[in-house]
């Protein structure tokens, strides 16, 4: 199961495109291109100058709420492809798939390239399959507050995460205990991507992350040199899908619960 496979569909951009930043004088930009090495989940395109092509529009837009918002409509889509009527099943799914892609963009960077892309700017465009395409015009190297696991805090957790969670939220009833296991759960998968590397780095920003609120508490992770386990303390309610979903690897239970159907389906 691939959850960022179910992605909300791209429209075309209706707001100002944006001109790309020059960089400053004897700062390189970072290398973006070198992120796609690592897989589909942590590439970031970028451009020297001009806006971003055809299908993109800005990330902020994603989250937007209210019945026409592109979240609530694509949960009804994935709802659809899993076969399940509990929207909040498809919620929890795609929320996953979507804080995945984020992590990775940023971890890979902090990790490759020694620095975490804002996305301040970025523009986003959704496949009918796979992980979303992220678009950022090109961002100089300059200084940022703090180390690299502060960055990522501000720039993911507290820049992309918080606002998916509440557009999540505002579309489908689902706790905030729940969406925090699942951004947890994504920033863990995330090393284990990276683990076949001997990621060093990666572990110590992951276990950094996995302390401080607000994922303390999340779940517990286990490293070794078989790469990184991650028992969570909440479910993302995958094995409601069906009778033969079984659970996720870092699923709280150790065997599918007793199914309780939500009012109204009997």
């Amino acid at each position: 199961m691939n959850p960022a496979s179910e992605q909300p569909q791209a429209q075309q951009p209706r707001a100002e495109q944006p001109s790309a930043e020059q960089p400053q004088a004897g700062r390189q930009q970072p290398d973006y291109a070198r992120l796609a090495a690592l897989g589909p989940y942590f590439a970031l395109d970028t451009a020297p100058a001009g806006p971003p092509p055809p299908g993109f529009r800005p990330l902020p837009e994603l989250y937007g709420t209210g019945p026409d918002a592109p979240l609530a409509a694509r949960i009804q889509v994935v709802a659809q492809r899993l076969g399940t009527a509990e929207l909040r099943v498809a919620a929890s799914i795609l929320h996953l798939g979507l804080a995945a892609r984020f992590w990775s963009v940023g971890i890979g960077s902090a990790v490759l390239l020694g620095t975490v892309p804002t996305l301040e700017r970025a523009w986003v465009r959704i496949p009918d399959q796979g992980p979303i395409d992220l678009w950022t015009p090109s961002e100089p190297v300059r200084p940022e507050p703090g180390e690299l696991v502060d960055q990522l805090h501000r720039s993911v957790l507290i820049g992309q995460l918080e606002p998916l969670a509440a557009a999540v939220r505002a579309a489908v009833p689902l706790s905030a205990r729940l969406l925090r296991g699942n951004a947890a759960s994504a920033l863990a998968g995330t090393l284990r991507v990276l683990s076949a590397r001997e990621s060093l780095p990666a572990r110590e920003l992951v276990t950094q992350l996995l302390d401080r609120p607000p994922l303390a508490g999340s779940g517990t992770l286990r490293t070794g040199p078989r790469g990184a386990a991650f028992r969570r303390t909440s479910c993302c309610l995958y094995y409601r899908i069906g009778p033969g979903a079984g659970l996720c690897g870092d699923c709280c239970f150790t065997r599918p619960p007793a199914r309780r159907e939500p009012p109204g389906t009997a």
